[in-house]
């Protein structure tokens, strides 16, 4: 059985918090604190406390670079650094476990800010809110076009979900959600495909109809004809 890092106590299954001491026991991951700060190479400002951001590098694979304020601690990621972070930090996860998920989520730190939407870092337009990904409980700030904002704690959160089968799960309800519109696609397109027929059935009869009617009535001329003929002569 898992110890509590801080007092040794037993840590119960699926558990990141102690019952003796309260200390949270963070699963075992790599790429959380060592880092260096760099000299920045832009002016990105932090969208919370309206200063320039450091340049940290993580060291992971080489030179890994985002952006961190030190006064908020909060994380600046460009598009796709986020992603790779999370791939290289957390491997060779196979199962999802869900009471574990839920464990994260209950322990995660409260957000220090108010919901409100901020700006890039980078081309200070306001970024949307985004759900990270299924049970996340993680919701980022996205620029679509330059970058993440995450907010102090959240980085580890998403790296304990991850490890505890998240990603997984997520792609797991995506491509349910991809079957099921599909489904609904092809029901649909059945459904069209049988109202043209129908259409074009009743289409087919009703002109039938009007061509029998078309012929009675002239039939009914032609014998009217006839008698008015055969009374003359």
């Amino acid at each position: 059985m898992a110890k509590c890092i801080n007092c040794a106590a037993p840590l119960p299954s699926n558990s990141i918090e102690c019952e003796y001491c309260g200390s949270r026991n963070d699963t075992d991951l790599k790429g959380v604190h060592d880092f260096t700060t760099e000299e920045p190479d832009s002016c990105r400002i932090c969208p919370n406390c309206n200063v320039t951001l450091q340049t940290i590098d993580l060291k992971i694979d080489g030179k890994f670079l985002i952006e961190r304020c030190e006064h908020c601690f909060g994380l600046f990621f460009d598009t796709g650094e986020l992603e790779a972070l999370l791939d290289t930090s957390v491997k060779n996860v196979y199962t999802i476990n869900l009471k574990k998920l839920d464990n994260i989520n209950l322990v995660m730190t409260p957000r220090a800010f108010k919901v409100v939407y901020i700006k890039c870092p980078v081309c200070s337009n306001f970024m949307n809110r985004v759900n990270f990904g299924t049970k996340s409980g993680v919701i980022v700030d996205v620029c679509k076009d330059h970058g993440i904002w995450l907010n102090a704690g959240e980085l580890r959160h998403l790296l304990e979900w991850k490890k505890a089968g998240g990603k997984l799960l997520h792609e797991q309800r995506e491509s349910e959600k991809r079957d099921m519109e599909k489904k609904e696609q092809e029901k649909r397109e059945r459904e069209r495909a049988g109202y043209l027929d129908t259409t074009d059935l009743s289409y087919y009869y009703s002109t039938e109809g009007s061509h029998s009617h078309s012929r009675k009535y002239d039939i009914d001329i032609i014998d009217l004809v006839k008698g008015v003929v055969s009374r003359l002569f």
